[in-house]
Formats: C-alpha cells, sequence, structure tokens
C-alpha cells in the first residue's frame, strides 16, 4: 500500500502501511503532532479544539472535551496528519501531560459538532463515547470503531447502529438504492453499507456464536441472478395488451387537488409488539402480541396539533415525491384526519393513549409526528389511487413486445441486460445454490425441463421460461415465485391445452403471461387497484381475433360478498371498458374478461359465500371458478367455454350453446354443469 506523503515518518523507517504496528503508527504520529500541531484553543467551557495551524488561519481537526489525560500518542494525530479532521465529545487534555501542545484560547469558535452536516464540512471523523449513542443523527456516518463497547448485553450497541443506518437516499427516499427501481452506479451499495469495527466488543462476538447455534443466518444470502429466455416468435403473433399511452403525462396533464375521500383507509402503527416462542409437547409454538387498538383521534387532541407545521412538511413530502400537479390547501388537512364513513374513521393510530391523548409537550411532539405520517400516507393513497384511475381512463391497446414491463422486469440493484430474476438464498442452503449454479451452465435443462432442484414449471405457451415456484423458508425470489393456486392454475391449462389443441381448441392459438403487481403490471382500478395473476390469449387464426382474459387464483374463504367486491365483479365492467378502449385504438376485433379461480373448494366456500345459497351454476354465472377437473365439472372447459353463440343445451353457463354473456340458462341446475368445449366455444 503506497503511504501519502505526509506519513513519511513512516515511510523514511522502511515502513508501509500494511507492515507498520499500531505502535510504530502512533509514534510517527505523535512526531507529527509535535511538529505541525501549534495548540489546542479552548472554544467551550468543556469543549477544546485541536488545531492544525495558528490562526487566522487556523483549522479544526478535533474537539476535546474535559477530563481526557493526552499524551505523545494523542487519538486523531494520524488522522489528522493524513488529511482528515476529527470532532468529538472527548475529556479535557491534562496541560501537565499534553507535551509541546499549547492551550489557548478561542471565545469566537462556533461549535464544532454542529458543523458536521453541512456539505461543505471538513470534519470526516467523529471521536467521541457513550454520549453519541442518543441526542444527535447525522446523515454521513459510514463506518464505526469501538473501543470497550459492546461488551456486555444491552439495548444500548443496538441504539448506536443506528446512528449509522440512517441515510437520505434518492430525493430524500430515505431508502438504500437496492430498494429503488431503475439501474444504480456500480458498487453504490459499498457506499450505504455501514462498517463496524470493535476491539474488546466481546457481546458481539459472543451473540454472533448464539445465533449460529441456534440456526440463525448471520450472513448475507448469495444473490444468483437467473435470466429469462422470451419467446420472440410469439411476440410477433400481434398480441396486443391495455396500457396507458407512451406520449401521455398524468403530471402535465391533470390538475389533482387533495380531497376527503372515505374510500382510502390510513392507520399509524406504532403499537407495542411481543413475540414469544415456548416449547410444548406438540412442538414450538409461537406467538405475537400487540398492544393497543385502532383508533381515531379524538377530536380535543388535534387542537394540539401546529397544523400550519402539518401543512408544511406535507408540501415537502409532495416536493420530494415530485407531484407538481397536486394541490393542496391548508383548511383540508384537519378535515381528512377527521373523516369519517357511516361513522368508520378513515384515519387511526395505534398507538399508547399518552399519544393520542397527550399530557404534556414531549408527548405534544409524538401526536405531530403521527399526524404527519398519517397525512403523507393519505396523500400518497389518493395520488396513486387517481393516477391508477386516469391510467385506466386513458388505455389504448399497446402492441406485445419486449419492453413490456411484465417481460423486461428487473428486480432493484440488478443492471443485468437481460430480464431474469433474483435468487436469494441463505448459505445454510447449499444444495439449493448448486443446483441453481448447475443449470446456469445447462440452459436447456433450465428453460425446457422441470425439477426439484429448483421449483419451476415448463409451459411451452408461456410468453417467457421458466415460471419458478415459490420456495418459502428456502429462498425469496424476485419478482415472487408462484404460490401453490397459481402453479396448479399454470399446470391445469397446460394439461388442457395438450388435450384440446387438435380437437375444441383447433384452429385457435393460446398464450399466457405472468402478470406482475402494482408498478410494472397491468391493473384495473374502481376504488383499489387490482393486478390479477394472468394474462391469457385466445387467438382466432383465421380472424386474428383476440380474446384477453385476466385470471386471478387465490383464497375465498374470507372473501367480500359479491356485491362488494370489485376483484370478482371485474368482469362486468370489462365488456364496456373494452368498447372504449377499442375506440380508442380503432380496434373492434378485442375483447376483455376476468376470472376468479377459487383455490378454496366450493364444500368449503359456498355456505359461507356472499348469503350461502350460492351453487356452483351461480357462481359460474359470476365468473367465479373452482379448482376442480372431473366429468361433471372441470374450470377448464367453462373457462374456454364461456362465450358462445348459441342457445342454450340444458347445461348451465359456459355449456355448449350457452348465453355470451354467460347469464344462466332456462332450466339449468345445479347438477348441469358438466360443461364441454365445443369447436365454436370461443
Amino acid at each position: 500500500m503506497r503511504l501519502p506523503k505526509t506519513f513519511r515518518q513512516l515511510a523514511n523507517r522502511g515502513l508501509s502501511g500494511c507492515s507498520a504496528t499500531s505502535e510504530e503508527i502512533t509514534e510517527a504520529a505523535a512526531q507529527v503532532a509535535k511538529r505541525r500541531l501549534p495548540g489546542m484553543a479552548e472554544t467551550t467551557k468543556r469543549i477544546f479544539g485541536l488545531l492544525r495551524s495558528s490562526p487566522p488561519n487556523y483549522t479544526y481537526y478535533a474537539a476535546v472535551s474535559s477530563g481526557w489525560k493526552a499524551g505523545p500518542g494523542l487519538p486523531g494525530s494520524v488522522a489528522a496528519d493524513s488529511g482528515f479532521a476529527a470532532s468529538g465529545y472527548a475529556r479535557r487534555a491534562s496541560a501537565e501531560n499534553s507535551g509541546d501542545i499549547a492551550l489557548e484560547g478561542d471565545a469566537i469558535a462556533a461549535s464544532l459538532f454542529e458543523r458536521i452536516n453541512r456539505p461543505d464540512s471538513g470534519l470526516h471523523v467523529l471521536i467521541g463515547a457513550k454520549k453519541f449513542m442518543e441526542g444527535w443523527n447525522s446523515w454521513r456516518v459510514a463506518s464505526m470503531g469501538l473501543l470497550n463497547i459492546g461488551r456486555q448485553e444491552g439495548s444500548q450497541i443496538i441504539q448506536l447502529f443506528g446512528r449509522g443506518v440512517r441515510l437520505k437516499g434518492k430525493t430524500m427516499s430515505l431508502k438504500r438504492s437496492a430498494a429503488l427501481e431503475g439501474g444504480h452506479l456500480q458498487h453504490l451499495h459499498l457506499l450505504e453499507t455501514l462498517n463496524i469495527f470493535a476491539v474488546r466488543a466481546n457481546y458481539m462476538a459472543q451473540f454472533r456464536d448464539y445465533l449460529e447455534r441456534e440456526g440463525v443466518e448471520v450472513e448475507p444470502p448469495i444473490e444468483l441472478s437467473l435470466p429469462v429466455w422470451v419467446n420472440e416468435d410469439f411476440l410477433e403473433k400481434g398480441l396486443v395488451v391495455p396500457r396507458p399511452p407512451q406520449d401521455r403525462d398524468f403530471t402535465a396533464e391533470t390538475a389533482l387537488l387533495l380531497e376527503p375521500d372515505a374510500r382510502i383507509r390510513v392507520h399509524v402503527d406504532l403499537s407495542v409488539k411481543v413475540q414469544a416462542i415456548e416449547s410444548t409437547r406438540l412442538g414450538l409454538h409461537t406467538a405475537d402480541v400487540r398492544g393497543g387498538r385502532a383508533q381515531a383521534i379524538p377530536a380535543e387532541s388535534l387542537d394540539w396539533v401546529d397544523w400550519q407545521q402539518a401543512y408544511l412538511d406535507v408540501l415537502a413530502y409532495k416536493a420530494r415525491k415530485g407531484w407538481s400537479n397536486l394541490v393542496i390547501q391548508p383548511e383540508t388537512l384537519r378535515q381528512i384526519v377527521e373523516l369519517k364513513d357511516k361513522g368508520v374513521p378513515v384515519c387511526t393510530v395505534i398507538a399508547d393513549e399518552r399519544v393520542i391523548r397527550p399530557q404534556s409537550f414531549r408527548d405534544r411532539a409524538l401526536l405531530q409526528q403521527v399526524v404527519t405520517q398519517l397525512l403523507c400516507r393519505y396523500v400518497d393513497r389518493l395520488y396513486q389511487a387517481r393516477r391508477e384511475q386516469w391510467d385506466e381512463q386513458t388505455m389504448v391497446y399497446r402492441p406485445l413486445d419486449e419492453n413490456d414491463p411484465n417481460l423486461g422486469f428487473r428486480p432493484p440493484g440488478v443492471n443485468e441486460k437481460r430480464a431474469g430474476y433474483v435468487i436469494r438464498v441463505p448459505r445454510s442452503e447449499q444444495q439449493l445454490v448448486e443446483a441453481i449454479q448447475k443449470l446456469l451452465n445447462d440452459q436447456k435443462r433450465l428453460y425446457q425441463q422441470e425439477n426439484a432442484g429448483l421449483p419451476r414449471i415448463h409451459f411451452d405457451r408461456h410468453l417467457y421460461q421458466p415460471l419458478l415456484v415459490d420456495m418459502p423458508g428456502k429462498a425469496q425470489i424476485a419478482p415472487p415465485g408462484l404460490k401453490e393456486s397459481e402453479a396448479r392454475f399454470v399446470c391445469d391449462l397446460r394439461d388442457y391445452w395438450n388435450a384440446e389443441k387438435n380437437t375444441s381448441l383447433a384452429g385457435k392459438e393460446v398464450f399466457l403471461l405472468r402478470n406482475l403487481s402494482r408498478g410494472k403490471g397491468i391493473g384495473f382500478f374502481e376504488e383499489r387497484g387490482f393486478y390479477p395473476d394472468f394474462i391469457l390469449w385466445v387467438v382466432d387464426q383465421a380472424t386474428k381475433a383476440q380474446r384477453i382474459v385476466f385470471i386471478e387464483p387465490h383464497g375465498m374463504f374470507h372473501a367480500k360478498a359479491y356485491i362488494h367486491d370489485e376483484k370478482a365483479r371485474l368482469h362486468e365492467r370489462l365488456p364496456a371498458l373494452a368498447e372504449e378502449i377499442g375506440k380508442r385504438s380503432r380496434r373492434t376485433d378485442i375483447t376483455l374478461d376476468a376470472f376468479i379461480v377459487s383455490a378454496t373448494p366450493y364444500d368449503d366456500l359456498h355456505q359461507h359465500y356472499d348469503d350461502g345459497t350460492w351453487d356452483r351454476a351461480r357462481f359460474a354465472e359470476k365468473h367465479i371458478l373452482f379448482q376442480e377437473r372431473g366429468r361433471d365439472y372441470d374450470y377448464m372447459r367453462i373457462l374456454f367455454g364461456q362465450r358462445t353463440g348459441a342457445s342454450c343445451v340444458g347445461g348451465g353457463p359456459g355449456a355448449p350453446g350457452a348465453p355470451l354473456s354467460g347469464a344462466p340458462c332456462a332450466g339449468g341446475s345445479a347438477a348441469d354443469t358438466g360443461y364441454s368445449a365445443a369447436q365454436d366455444a370461443l
């Protein structure tokens, strides 16, 4: 390692930065201090500042608090000589032991501690003690060195680490680059990492050993990038998707007024949480307990709030988000916090009673923070909802290509050019790591086969390969892998296509695409955003007409009543929406449809759903299907046989000849649900 010229005392001894011992560095630093440090200036009664040169061109490089006995090996000298400056609360340097350092007075200098956060600050090292565990905050902390701290158990060491975890993030997002979309500078994560160096911090090592003995991962997971293969031949088939036009801008085209909206619910959770693990005869039992209940802030407590400050805080939040088209009126803020929907508060808080009903000025400050958080979350939800509604109102049919977000997905922090997954595997799952690495070297197996080494589904009508299956407890996948109900749907669709492609589906082509969540996928918005899990295209080879079906497999045991469930009722809105999009796009050969595929069996659901009287025919009429495939009921046949133009033939909706709208046939019953796929089923 090449030494700076200011360390020539070491270089003259023939020592490098790697070979020099701490004693040799300290001795050399002391020689530098004697030669270059003209004195110590007393800036306050308790704080002393070490100077680089004499006034008037002096530069402070350290602040020393009273009580510390300085010697020739003065801490901070090495840092000062290498071009750094040090500042901190230490104890008084004794004049008797300070050697060649002179003591002078400086009644003019401002607080050294306050200079740390200035953009032009020359202070890069802060030397102190336990006083820095609380009471201050800085965005600049990158490394910490601990001397005799953290030797015993306690929360103070964690509190100290909190001083260094905070950072501003891009556009004041308070997030690291890994949590943000888009590309980032290479090795940026190194600058965002807090490094801890410790001397005699025995407790940290003991705590680490304890975690390892208990099987807790103490090392970061292994990240593996797994590129996907996109079927470019399918992209030449003329498939389209409903998306907002690329040449329109919500921010530029709309002016949005912040207003009370009872459909938007927000809450802040400040409750005390306790997690307990207890061993019993049946094994480990885990219990999670939270204190408090969700409640609105009383009107009398809202009188304690500084609404002008809350208004300024919300304006600052809006500016950080870049929402220049959002208009906020000061009087609206209290109206939002007090808003109720049929007696139910829109803004709720889970916190101690002293926060909801402050008894001191300290409690009032907590209440102010809670109100600001509620308002910022409300603004975020409102803006997002209005943006999504605008997206739906401006949708056009756009050609599906490799740049579509559902095909070009790259998780945050990944700079790969090809779309792909990121799999984070604990280091203890070495077999899984090896299996993934082998597949990366054998792309034929990766993209054309299935095996248990890396759970995935191969369906050649899906637009990209592979489709990974979720591995809870073993690995984290981004974007998330298929849940059990989703994986089952893909397998059932694959089996149905392979069995019917030359018979009932002759002359048709089927294409499937996983639809991602908010920000990338295709969503529909009435009150809340809904992003169905899959997009299914059924294309007539002769006419090129496309039927686009949005499919959502999920459990329904806790589903709302049908009249209140916008997800289940999406199919009711889609025909009119398809007509509007068709007019904007000048296309009349495209239809839209939607289905809910219930992972909850019919026998478990029908008595609990809605009024408890629904039979299978009624569910099918409302586009709710069950993952059942048998002679009397096959949800795949219903899915593909939903639209026909012939008359009813005895069965229920979806039977050959069922009405186009899916309305029940005259004379149909729950027993008449054995639907068969006809040649004209599409």
